[in-house]
Protein backbone atom coordinates (compact mmCIF):
# COMPACT_ATOMS: atom_id res chain seq x y z
CA UNK A 1 0.00 0.00 0.00
CA UNK A 2 0.96 3.43 -0.54
CA UNK A 3 2.47 5.71 1.66
CA UNK A 4 0.30 9.25 0.60
CA UNK A 5 0.82 12.92 3.01
CA UNK A 6 -0.48 15.53 2.43
CA UNK A 7 0.00 18.63 4.28
CA UNK A 8 -2.70 21.10 4.04
CA UNK A 9 -4.54 23.81 5.91
CA UNK A 10 -8.67 24.63 6.56
CA UNK A 11 -10.09 26.77 3.70
CA UNK A 12 -7.78 25.83 1.38
CA UNK A 13 -9.43 25.07 -2.42
CA UNK A 14 -6.30 23.42 -3.66
CA UNK A 15 -6.19 21.06 -0.42
CA UNK A 16 -10.19 20.12 -0.93
CA UNK A 17 -9.60 19.06 -4.47
CA UNK A 18 -6.55 17.10 -3.80
CA UNK A 19 -8.23 15.26 -1.23
CA UNK A 20 -11.29 14.73 -3.10
CA UNK A 21 -9.35 13.93 -5.69
CA UNK A 22 -7.85 11.09 -3.71
CA UNK A 23 -11.00 10.28 -2.16
CA UNK A 24 -12.54 9.37 -5.40
CA UNK A 25 -9.16 6.90 -6.27
CA UNK A 26 -10.10 5.22 -3.29
CA UNK A 27 -7.05 6.42 -1.65
CA UNK A 28 -5.76 6.57 1.90
CA UNK A 29 -3.14 9.58 3.28
CA UNK A 30 -2.11 11.30 6.41
CA UNK A 31 -3.21 14.76 6.77
CA UNK A 32 -1.07 17.29 8.13
CA UNK A 33 -2.64 20.88 9.39
CA UNK A 34 0.25 23.57 8.56
CA UNK A 35 -1.86 26.19 10.69
CA UNK A 36 -2.75 24.05 13.12
CA UNK A 37 0.58 22.77 13.89
CA UNK A 38 4.23 24.86 13.19
CA UNK A 39 6.29 21.85 13.63
CA UNK A 40 4.46 20.66 10.75
CA UNK A 41 4.78 23.53 8.79
CA UNK A 42 8.27 23.56 9.24
CA UNK A 43 8.57 19.85 8.24
CA UNK A 44 7.09 20.88 5.08
CA UNK A 45 9.31 23.51 4.28
CA UNK A 46 12.43 21.26 5.18
CA UNK A 47 11.00 18.34 3.08
CA UNK A 48 9.85 20.98 0.42
CA UNK A 49 13.24 22.64 -0.01
CA UNK A 50 11.32 25.87 0.31
CA UNK A 51 7.97 25.32 -0.82
CA UNK A 52 4.79 27.51 1.74
CA UNK A 53 2.12 27.16 -0.61
CA UNK A 54 -0.17 24.30 0.19
CA UNK A 55 -1.15 21.68 -0.35
CA UNK A 56 2.09 20.07 -0.68
CA UNK A 57 2.07 15.99 -1.34
CA UNK A 58 4.10 13.03 -0.87
CA UNK A 59 3.40 9.61 -2.18
CA UNK A 60 5.92 6.90 -0.86
CA UNK A 61 8.03 10.10 0.36
CA UNK A 62 8.88 11.50 -3.14
CA UNK A 63 7.55 15.09 -3.57
CA UNK A 64 4.56 15.18 -5.78
CA UNK A 65 3.96 18.97 -5.38
CA UNK A 66 0.83 20.69 -5.33
CA UNK A 67 -2.98 19.72 -6.33
CA UNK A 68 -2.46 20.89 -10.13
CA UNK A 69 1.10 18.34 -10.25
CA UNK A 70 -0.95 15.86 -8.74
CA UNK A 71 -4.15 16.58 -11.37
CA UNK A 72 -1.84 16.23 -13.94
CA UNK A 73 -0.38 12.95 -12.92
CA UNK A 74 -3.68 11.38 -12.89
CA UNK A 75 -4.82 13.13 -16.21
CA UNK A 76 -1.74 11.50 -17.70
CA UNK A 77 -1.97 8.22 -16.42
CA UNK A 78 0.94 8.11 -14.26
CA UNK A 79 -0.21 8.37 -10.62
CA UNK A 80 -0.66 4.57 -10.14
CA UNK A 81 3.26 4.30 -11.41
CA UNK A 82 3.87 7.01 -8.80
CA UNK A 83 1.79 4.87 -6.28
CA UNK A 84 3.59 1.38 -6.79
CA UNK A 85 6.86 3.32 -6.77
CA UNK A 86 8.01 3.22 -9.67
CA UNK A 87 8.10 6.53 -11.44
CA UNK A 88 11.78 8.55 -11.88
CA UNK A 89 11.27 12.11 -11.94
CA UNK A 90 9.32 14.67 -10.07
CA UNK A 91 6.73 16.92 -11.25
CA UNK A 92 7.09 20.75 -11.07
CA UNK A 93 6.30 22.31 -7.86
CA UNK A 94 2.71 24.39 -7.68
CA UNK A 95 -0.21 24.52 -5.85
Amino acid sequence: MSKIEIYSGPFCGYCMRAKALLKKKGLDYTEYDVYADQDKRAEMVKRTDGGRSIPQIFINDRHVGGYDELHALDRKGELDDWLQGSASSSPASGH
